[in-house]
């Protein structure tokens, strides 16, 4: 059991009030950087309002189906919680290009409910972006994505009759935490990922949010990089300190 820096009075009440179990992970291989060891300090949580959720964001957490994790790497702190003010972000030509591109996308926002259809493109995606290193059964797919202790919206992307891919977000305070997007590799043409996030975000501005979370990123990191796309960014440097990047 990890010792809780008393310091981090959002923590404390995160703990009092949310959580059922702390625990720091075993040292495991880091999956961005070689050569490196990668461990977590996590929560089993029942119920997250999106108060909350945003003030444990700018301590560096993140959501996975029930649980709260942040890094606790001995040596490093490269993983740092990247989001984007979404009033600022700029259009480069690729972007644009993107979504000229899904122009005849139709999306439908809802609440998470797992299907077969939707497991389905996700064992492809799985299969085309990923390695064997992540479960492929149903109840690992409806567990991961669709068991959420919290507010979070689906958002399906169309092209016709067909699912092109589905995003979740979690609705926080003060915008929206990207949880996770998978597609049909049959359209990665089309660059979904990158376009669910553009979507995405033009909703936030839409609803008047400031903010779009897009998760850890990583500097070098290949699997990260997408991410710096998307400018201006600012990473989280501190405890609610957040520092613009990519202007």
């Amino acid at each position: 059991m990890a010792n809780q820096n008393p310091r981090d009075s959002t923590v404390s009440s995160f703990q009092a009030g949310y959580d059922t179990l702390r625990y720091v992970s075993p040292e495991t291989s880091c999956p961005y950087l070689p050569d490196r060891l990668s461990r977590s300090e996590a929560y089993w949580v029942e119920s997250l309002d999106g108060e909350m959720y945003a003030r444990m964001l700018a301590r560096g957490f993140r959501r996975s189906g029930r649980i709260l994790y942040r890094p606790r790497c001995r040596g490093c702190s490269e993983c740092r919680q990247l989001r984007v003010p979404v009033e600022g972000m700029i259009l480069s030509r690729s972007l644009q290009r993107v979504w000229r591109r899904n122009a005849d996308v139709r999306v439908e926002v809802g609440e998470p409910v797992p299907t077969d259809e939707k497991y389905a493109v996700y064992s492809r995606y799985l299969d085309e972006q990923h390695d064997h290193t992540m479960s492929r059964t149903y109840d690992s797919f409806r567990e991961f994505l669709y068991d959420s202790p919290m507010d979070t919206l689906e958002i399906r992307y169309l092209v016709g009759r067909r699912l092109m891919g589905i995003g979740l977000a979690d609705r926080v305070s003060d915008g929206l935490s990207s949880v996770y997007m998978y597609f049909d590799p049959e359209f990665a043409r089309r660059s979904p990922g990158t376009f669910s996030i553009l979507w995405e975000v033009r909703m936030c501005r839409k609803e008047g949010l400031p903010y779009y979370y897009l998760g850890f990123f990583v500097a070098g990191s290949r699997t990260m990089s997408y991410k710096s796309r998307f400018r201006p960014n600012q990473i989280l440097v501190g405890v609610d300190r957040w520092v613009t990047l990519g202007v």
